[in-house]
């Protein structure tokens, strides 16, 4: 498997703003049945459906530049492809929007007390981690913020699997202490 198939997309999307053809790809392979689906229950219309996929993804090859990562990729292209189906049924005279439809359809982004929520508690698991020895902040970094598995953790850092497991653990334990003292419960809101 190639480094860009196993990518994310937010690499993908910087890579496609440098002119890569093949993250382009699979992109368009991760993403082009969403779109279109999505699409299509907008529009109601097999080719207009069509016509979205393709527009939605030349605007995505134009525009991945200015892609600010404030949300996921696939809820940019959704808005892209919600943006273009809307401009779509303006032009189509023969077609009225049916409200009903469109307010049908879910909205899946939080809430703004949920940003918020999530934004305040981001910010104490941040605050909490620096409570970790360094030892322990090594491993939890590298095993949640970069995907490590234990073994290249191990290999990375130049300790046995083990101590990676025994210090992973006493590191959660620590930091769900801190986090219950600075007050945040399990879970992400």
């Amino acid at each position: 498997m190639s480094v860009t198939q196993s990518a994310s997309d937010e690499v993908l999307i910087a890579r496609i703003a440098q002119g890569d053809r093949l993250a382009m790809q699979v992109l368009y392979g991760r993403h082009h049945v969403r779109v279109y689906r999505f699409g299509l229950r907008l529009v109601r219309d097999e080719q207009a459906a069509e016509d979205l996929i393709s527009e939605v993804f030349l605007d995505v090859w134009r525009q991945a530049g200015k892609f600010e990562g404030r949300s996921a990729v696939s809820t940019w292209l959704l808005a892209i492809t919600r943006f273009k189906a809307l401009s779509a049924l303006r032009r189509r005279k023969d077609f009225e929007l049916d409200e009903d439809a469109a307010n049908a359809i879910e909205d899946t982004a939080d809430d703004p007390e949920t940003v918020v929520q999530k934004k305040d508690t981001s910010a104490t698991l941040r605050g909490c981690l620096t409570g970790l020895s360094p030892e322990h902040r090594e491993i939890v970094d590298l095993v949640y913020y970069h995907e490590k598995s234990v073994e290249e953790v191990a290999e990375i850092v130049g300790i046995p699997e083990n101590t990676v497991k025994t210090r992973l653990f006493y590191a959660r334990k620590k930091l769900a202490e801190l986090l219950k003292a600075a007050g945040v419960e399990r879970g992400w809101p």
